[in-house]
């Protein structure tokens, strides 16, 4: 496994290893043991898993306030996305930034998305299939988000006119939004 630390501090990219034959793979997608001995320790709770039958179809940006905040391990099986974060931790050097990264079922990556970061993603491709792993159970009354469109923070999402959740056409803008997460360096 290849973990690599992202441009925003605590966000990892990994690359697990994938032994392929005349049969397919076999991969580990998770093992604590592993994870622990590269710095990610956390112990996970519930899995999710959406599909999006067209291409174009953007989740995001969600988060979910402390004490409720959840870190994600994201990965695809079956198509790609284009994965967004956006560091909403104030005080980190890193606070308003985003990152994106290819993820598909082809390439295996994953994404760990640490508490005090929002996490959106954009379908590429036709009937994709994304799991995540999460900390902290689903809470209705701790879920928020961030505007996908949000000028201020200018990401560069693959469409212009996604399909969106009604949800996800009402969040507000970063410098409105509602957050409790401070940088712990």
């Amino acid at each position: 496994m290849i973990v690599r630390q992202t441009k925003l501090p605590g966000a990892y990219l990994i690359e697990p290893t994938v032994h392929g034959d005349h049969r397919g793979f076999f991969m580990e997608s998770y093992n604590d043991q592993l994870f622990r001995e590269n710095g990610i320790k956390y112990s996970f709770v519930q899995d999710n898993h959406s599909l999006s039958v067209e291409a174009g179809v953007l989740r995001g940006l969600h988060y979910q306030l402390s004490p409720k905040a959840q870190t994600k391990l994201v990965r695809v099986t079956a198509g790609a996305i284009y994965d967004v974060i956006v560091d909403i931790r104030k005080g980190s050097p890193s606070f308003g930034k985003w990152q994106g990264f290819i993820l598909t079922a082809s390439n295996k990556r994953q994404l760990l998305v640490p508490q005090g970061f929002a996490h959106g993603f954009c379908t590429l491709v036709p009937n994709t299939e994304v799991l995540y792993k999460v900390d902290e159970l689903y809470s209705p009354e701790h879920d928020r988000g961030i505007a996908w469109d949000d000028p201020g923070l200018s990401i560069d999402w693959p469409v212009s006119k996604p399909t969106l959740s009604e949800k996800d056409t009402k969040h507000p803008v970063l410098a409105d939004a509602e957050m409790n997460f401070e940088y712990e360096g």
